[in-house]
């Protein structure tokens, strides 16, 4: 699994799971990302094979449905939930923690196609 990170989530924890092996980016590091409609984001993490990682359920979830509906593939999106998975400078290492089983679990570009999860912490 490759991923990127929404906009709304500490570069670090991209950094840090680099630091573990792991393929990941993040909006925020990427300039010509940040301006882009979810669709846009999308359309380019799918040409990349890269899963996204968002807590945007509402805008995403349609978007993939009408993927699913239409035939099409994408390479797999992750939710977390502000209530499960608050986002501070206090959880950056239980995000980096979760990702990365998550990421073992899913270790090829391919093997989380068209997944779907939800991020929750490790315990």
């Amino acid at each position: 699994m490759r991923l990127c990170l929404d906009e709304h989530y500490s570069v670090r924890i991209a950094t840090d799971l680099r630091d573990l092996g792991q393929d990941v980016h993040c909006v925020k590091e990427r300039s010509e990302l940040v301006s882009l409609s979810d669709d846009e984001l999308l359309a380019v993490l799918i040409g990349e094979r890269r899963a996204l990682l968002t807590e945007n359920v509402a805008d995403f979830a349609p978007i993939i449905q009408r993927l699913v509906t239409a035939g099409e593939t994408h390479y797999g999106i992750v939710y977390t939930s502000d209530k499960t998975m608050p986002r501070s400078r206090n959880t950056i290492g239980v995000y980096v923690q979760a990702i990365d089983a998550l990421m073992r679990r899913f270790p090829g570009d391919d093997d989380f196609v068209n997944g779907v999860e939800w991020l929750s912490p490790i315990v």
